[in-house]
């Protein structure tokens, strides 16, 4: 069989497939139905300093091909996740990345700090789609200054592999790549949900309580798949990209766009064994197509 093994930001991963945070909690429930470590990383919840209760409920809807969510970072902590999940989390051989958020530059400098040499975790994805409460609630992803400093507080209080989730809410999603890669970035991962709204006609009001969520799903593919396309020609780090991917056919052409790794949103919620359909997939793909190592195709359309 073909070799599916690929290096994102300096962590080895056994394949490409990788779980997108929110979408798979912390495997537990997963858990239940494979082996994760069929996987090549479990990227996690996403993790605040303090628990989180989230938003007002309904914060989930659906839409035409995609799911609109609100949950507005539901989880339990950082000390609960490294006391009770982490452990957990290990006993898999699979890669561990915690995805971690805050309301201001400080909270990824703390979060970052608290998280570094923990044991069982491979790198943090750092969600900069969150909103900044000391600017006026812009989100931190929209500007490429913004963008470079939480990067760069991230890496002086960490010594992980970081991994910078980018949002699609922008005029140019180069200019905050460059930014963030400038900055000490190890890897990008994009894209996040594209914001979005839904109306319940009968009441004449949003259907989800927070008014706008993040659409993802099949919807959003296209545009993600474009998005990891540009920036592949603009960086030198390694690109783990997602939304919409369903299939294995899916993954391959975001990895053809240049992703070296891919991860799985919202398919899990309506397909829990997508990850291991997926990774059986891209091996049948290769072995049908004579390709003996999954880094040959990378990146093949700019080839």
């Amino acid at each position: 069989m073909a070799d599916l093994s690929v290096c994102v930001a300096g962590v080895d991963l056994k394949n490409p497939v990788l779980t997108a945070s929110g979408t798979f909690g912390y495997g537990r429930e997963f858990a239940e139905l494979y082996d994760l470590s069929l996987l090549g990383g479990i990227v996690v919840k996403g993790t605040t300093l303090e628990p989180r209760l989230g938003n007002e409920t309904p914060r989930i809807a659906e839409t035409p091909c995609g799911l609109l969510n609100s949950v507005g970072l539901q989880n339990p902590g950082v000390e609960k996740v490294i006391a009770e999940e982490i452990p957990f989390l290990r006993q898999f051989d699979t890669a561990v990345i915690i995805n971690i958020a805050g309301h201001c530059l400080e909270d990824y400098g703390k979060i970052a700090s608290r998280l570094d040499k923990v044991e069982g975790i491979a790198a943090l994805e750092v969600n900069i789609s969150c909103p900044n409460v000391k600017s006026g609630g812009m989100a931190f992803g929209t500007d490429p200054k913004v963008a470079a400093g939480i990067t760069a507080c991230v890496r002086q209080n960490c010594s992980l592999p970081i991994i910078i989730k980018l949002s699609p809410n922008v005029t140019n999603i180069v200019e905050i790549a460059l930014a963030v890669e400038e900055a000490g970035a190890d890897a990008i991962s994009l894209i996040n949900t594209l914001l979005g709204m839904a109306i319940d006609i009968e009441k004449k009001k949003p259907i989800l309580a927070n008014t706008v969520g993040g659409l993802s799903g099949p919807a959003v593919k296209p545009v993600a798949l474009r998005m990891v396309w540009q920036i592949a020609k603009a960086v030198h780090v390694p690109i783990v990209g997602l939304g919409g991917i369903l299939t294995a056919s899916d993954a391959l052409e975001f990895i053809m766009a240049g992703a070296s790794a891919i991860q799985i949103g919202s398919a899990n919620f309506f397909n829990p064994m997508a990850g291991p359909q997926i990774v059986e997939g891209i091996h049948e793909w290769l072995d049908q197509h004579g390709v003996k190592d999954i880094k040959e195709i990378i990146g093949a359309v700019n080839q």
